[in-house]
């Protein structure tokens, strides 16, 4: 497994990361806690380094999990975890949806150090900007939370390119987090290069485009309860069509990659532009939570060998609403 440093801020993670929310949240019915555990274990035994979960994923039960699954890995291992949302004590939310105000990050990080069984958590997003908070106020609770030992690095999830210079002012940031892949490229418009000009790694999540890159969704898919693709308009029927025949679904010319190939494809067509600051999070899709299913992620294949197909794929743009 490659490593890839965060910009300046020395984390290093390994180069394909696993995205834990679909683990039990947001992905159809929680498959067997136990599987879960062994396949975290699994995808660590692969070399994976880098895990990612939310406080507002359950809520808390992903973080529970993922605390459950990597306590025994002990320090090798890089937990990013989110605070943002507008939670009880029971993981009811308030009225508001987002809550970023110091008070609340200091109790969502105590709650994720408990839950993680760690002593500090290494990577700290804002799970989404707060319009109610300035951005300055929210990276000075973070600086108290790293000064105070509870915290090593600070980052924020789906953000501008002016959020950033002011959080960055502040404290440095060592990641921004945002959606990423073949079919969402809007981040080159301003955040690599503010990414890049101030020395912060950046974090694509949903490099498989929610699983619809891996060849393992089409027109006929459906999807049960609790599992938010259902509100995504790419993902619908009508989408899904429209978005396989932009992909290549019709076999013809190079593109000719299914399941596994095809996810190795979406997160390499991403490594060969700018290896440094960028990082891969993969996470397994709807119906491949099995003990095995990271193999497809961190078996992966070398950029060269993706080059040629990856710039194939990106002469063929899919659609561009987002979804």
């Amino acid at each position: 497994m490659q490593t890839r440093k965060l910009g300046n801020s020395g984390l290093t993670v390994s180069a394909i990361g696993l995205g834990c929310m679909g683990l039990n949240y947001h992905r159809g019915p929680a498959p067997d806690r136990k599987e879960m555990v062994a396949l975290v274990g699994a995808a660590v035994e692969r070399g994976v380094t880098f895990f990612d979960t939310a406080e507002v994923y359950g809520p808390f039960t992903n973080e529970e999990l993922v605390g459950e699954a990597l306590e025994p890995f002990g320090k090798n291992i890089v937990i990013a975890t989110k605070f943002g949302h507008d939670l009880g004590s029971a993981g009811t939310r308030g009225s508001d949806g987002l809550e970023s105000r110091p008070e609340r990050i200091r109790q969502a990080a105590e709650g994720s150090l408990k839950r993680l069984r760690v002593e500090a958590i290494d990577l700290f997003y804002q799970h989404r900007v707060d319009p109610k908070v300035p951005i300055e106020d929210v990276a000075g609770a973070v600086k108290d939370l790293i000064v105070q030992g509870k915290v090593k690095h600070f980052g924020l999830s789906e953000v501008g390119a002016s959020t950033i210079s002011r959080a960055h002012a502040v404290h440095p940031l060592a990641a921004i987090q945002s959606e990423y892949s073949l079919w969402w490229r809007q981040p080159e418009a301003e955040v690599f290069t503010a990414c890049e000009k101030l020395g912060i790694g950046f974090v694509p999540f949903s490099p498989l485009g929610r699983g619809f890159l891996t060849g393992k969704i089409n027109e006929t898919t459906t999807f049960g309860g609790n599992d938010n693709r259902t509100s995504l308009p790419r993902l619908t029927p009508k989408g899904e069509q429209a978005c396989g025949r932009s992909a290549g679904e019709d076999r013809r010319g190079e593109v000719r990659h299914t399941g596994a190939n095809r996810a190795r494809l979406a997160t390499c067509a991403e490594a060969v532009d700018r290896p440094d600051p960028r990082h891969h999070q993969a996470q397994p899709p709807r119906g491949e939570h099995r003990r095995g299913c990271d193999r497809a992620y961190a078996g992966g294949s070398s950029a060269h060998r993706c080059r040629r197909r990856a710039d194939h794929c990106r002469r063929r743009p899919l659609p561009p609403s987002r979804g």
